[in-house]
């Protein structure tokens, strides 16, 4: 088939499409979901395989139904990689050498595919005796800087960027540390962070009272909860993270409740597991299943949702038999309960098509009417699975008692109770960035549309860049039946025109049909003041939401790579000389762009200013990219030269000593202009932005660097540079290329 749009065409081929150096590959889309369907197909006996697999390839014809993306690149290669997205590690020992045994383990899953979450509230915290060395430990968050750099050198040898979440309990002493961990724009990059907030913890809240900080039963510690839970929201406001899991509530839902208890979540949250706990994903793509969009009296075809369902749920339950897992007790754990993730994907678009704006009454009404024929017929499926291939190994009839059953009509449970189930959770709602992509530019999960259409600028072999306009699937679907007709606009809502309240009420509506959870942002303005912002979380706990995250446009999220120089003074003797003026709480300044011919990856270089008498004084520099190989003297180097900036004076010379450096290597022409090194053309931006500001007016205005402003503020994606980043789902994804920080 040919693809909706070039970039769904790029993402088959960079992301899905099996092109091996040798033999016989993907010759396109239909060959994939070809090799996919048989794949799976081969967990089923010898004489249904035949049928099975033209089943399954049906449901993935025309993107119905969308594996994750470790089941479309993997399932049939051959590869020794994993089909299971969703990972938690086990309970970490507190001790060294079992803490350094889990960041192998962590290492090894995350090289095979496999995301990763752990719980890190078995640490002590920082200060705490260690018997035996008579020594202090360093808590919880200096362990996670080594996951960090761990996950940040698997991502450096493979091709799929490597995704971790960190939690830590409400109660721990070193709670506060953890909330404030990522206002440091360099610290814990390769992290989600999420905060597992009890039951008891909301009961302080609601009561303003004190809140004990304890670890191995001893207290350690008090704040008032009020407190500590405005430092959590001040967190999430500047930071976009943590976000929240409501972690006895997720325990309380559990399907599984009775042999297990959950411990942390998967990087973006869908997935609540215990350790070792395994989930594989997979979405319907419900956009696909409007026969007449935009018609009087369109409708979602419920009979097609209802076959499409009982097909997914066997095609994943299929893949736990045909999968590879990184670690013996991943793969135990899996066998013994057959979890299984079954979503959707193009909510959005699919009201759209029906008529009905994202976030009224009709669109929550339709979200929990939808989600719910799915669930029903999530467990017949699975219940008809059990009669035929056996119950999973950890099977209790006093599954029937738990939440998520007790809501199920009675024929369901008839059937559950006659033939137990196959799997022993079956729903949740996963993010589906590229995936989504693939199938159009649909809708991703249950998130509103971010943007209709937008120009992606793509980079060409000599380091120019064409425009190329994108379109989200409602409105091509519009234009194809509308021609330029402009599109309702009260039905073609988008994430920055509704309110925090609106998501939260859609999340809420799919998260009571979904056994686990559900990966969605609740996206908010970069005005939005932080009283209305900090009742968020409380809105989504008392509806009902197993875990809660938010983004609003920061400066901390905007500079991804950036650190704070100077940071507190030590303690100890007044330095002699002039001391580094403290920074202020905000600050203004340019975001340049900088292409170096040598180098795939464009480096951005902010430099912020101070004003006073009216005179604009640089303060401080920070230059990001995603090249790695150079991060450590890239820090240093705004370390040094902020710390000059900071001290006073005439600052004109820095420019001039680093236009002085050559590369031995050679330099590269820019601008009509022979520049000797990469730090020569950042010393040509800084001396531009001297002379800009005024700072430095006898500095060269025609510095060489071709640099071009890019958005104050604005993150830029670690793939292609662009300015075009975007969170959704709890996950950074890229408008112009098609990254995903889940994908």
């Amino acid at each position: 088939m040919a693809f909706d749009n070039p970039l769904a065409g790029e993402i088959w081929s960079g992301k899905y499409r099996y092109n091996p150096a040798t033999g016989v590959g993907d010759g396109s889309l239909e060959e994939t979901w070809a090799r996919v369907a048989r794949a799976l197909a081969e967990a089923e006996a010898p004489e249904l395989r035949a049928v099975t697999r033209d089943r399954f390839e049906a449901a993935l014809r025309d993107h119905r139904f969308l594996p994750a993306g470790r089941i479309l690149a993997g399932a049939g290669t051959g590869r020794n990689v994993t089909l299971f997205n969703c990972f938690v590690m086990g309970r970490i020992p507190d001790d060294l050498g079992g803490i350094f045994r889990h960041v192998q383990e962590a290492a090894v899953t995350l090289q095979q595919g496999g995301g990763v979450g752990m719980d890190f509230s078995s640490i002590r915290p920082a200060g705490s005796a260690v018997k035996g060395v008579d020594a202090e430990a360093s808590g919880p968050l200096s362990f996670m800087d080594v996951w960090d750099a761990m996950c940040r050198t698997i991502l450096s040898a493979g091709q799929r960027r490597g995704a971790m979440m960190g939690c830590l309990r409400i109660d721990h002493p070193d709670i506060e540390a953890f909330i404030d961990a990522k206002r440091d724009g360099a610290r814990l990059r390769n992290f989600n962070l999420s905060v597992l907030v009890t039951d008891a913890f909301m009961a302080a809240l609601e009561a303003d009272a004190d809140w004990p900080l304890v670890f191995g039963g001893e207290a350690r510690g008090s704040v008032r909860a009020a407190d500590l839970w405005a430092r959590l929201m001040r967190a999430t406001y500047d930071a976009a993270e943590p976000g929240v899991i409501f972690i006895d509530r997720v325990n309380a839902r559990n399907n599984l409740g009775y042999c297990e208890t959950i411990l942390a979540s998967n990087p973006c949250g869908e997935q609540m597991l215990p350790p070792y706990g395994a989930c594989l994903l997979g979405s319907i793509n419900l956009a696909r299943l409007v026969a007449t969009p935009f018609q009087p009296g369109a409708l979602l075809d419920e009979a097609g949702l209802r076959e499409l369902t009982r097909t997914a749920v066997r095609m994943l339950d299929n893949v736990i038999d045909v999968s590879r897992y990184p670690l013996e007790p991943q793969e135990t754990e899996a066998k013994a309960k057959r979890r299984i993730g079954l979503g959707v994907t193009g909510l959005a678009d699919a009201l759209v098509f029906c008529g009905v704006a994202y976030g009224s009454d009709r669109a929550v009404e339709l979200t929990g009417r939808w989600l719910a024929t799915i669930k029903r017929e999530a467990y017949r499926a699975s219940a008809g699975l059990a009669a035929e291939k056996g119950a999973f190994p950890l099977y209790d009839p006093a599954i029937l008692a738990r939440p998520n059953l007790a809501a199920l009509d009675g024929e369901t449970r008839e059937l559950i109770a006659r033939h137990g189930l196959r799997n022993g959770c079956l729903t949740s709602i996963a993010p589906t960035g590229t995936t989504s992509l693939l199938a159009g530019n649909v809708s991703s999960g249950i998130e509103p549309v971010f943007a209709y259409s937008y120009v992606r600028k793509v980079r060409q072999a000599d380091g120019s860049r064409r425009e190329e306009p994108v379109e989200d699937y409602a409105l091509a679907v519009w234009k194809r039946l509308h021609g330029e007709a402009p599109p309702p606009q009260d039905i073609f809502v988008s994430a920055q025109t509704l309110t925090p309240e609106d998501h939260v009420r859609m999340q809420a509506a799919a998260q009571a049909q979904a056994d686990s959870s559900i990966s969605k942002t609740v996206n908010c303005p970069e005005e939005m003041a932080f009283d209305a912002f900090g009742d968020i979380y409380r809105l989504g706990w008392r509806s009902g939401c197993k875990g809660m995250t938010t983004y609003r446009p920061n400066a901390v999220t905007g500079s991804v790579l950036s650190v704070e120089p100077g940071g507190p003074t030590p303690a100890g003797p007044t330095p002699a000389g002039p001391v580094l003026a403290p920074r202020p709480e905000a600050l203004e300044g340019a975001t340049y762009k900088l292409v170096w011919p040598e180098s795939a990856h464009a480096v951005y270089v902010t430099l912020n200013d101070t004003e006073a008498d009216g005179v604009r004084r640089p303060f401080e520099i920070f230059i990001n990219s995603k090249n790695m190989d150079h991060y450590a003297w890239t820090l240093g180097l705004t370390r040094m030269i902020s710390a000059v900036f900071r001290r006073g004076g005439d600052v004109g010379f820095v420019a001039e000593e680093l236009k002085a450096v050559f590369d031995p290597r050679g330099g590269a022409w820019l601008g009509g202009r022979y520049v000797p090194s990469l730090l020569a053309a950042i010393g040509g931006v800084i001396e531009r932005h001297l002379v800009a500001t005024g700072a430095d007016p006898g500095a060269d205005p025609e510095a060489p660097a071709r640099a071009t402003p890019g958005p104050r503020g604005q993150a830029c994606c670690p793939r292609c540079g662009g300015f075009e980043l975007i969170r959704k789902e709890g996950c950074d994804s890229c408008l112009s290329c098609g990254y995903s920080k889940c994908g």
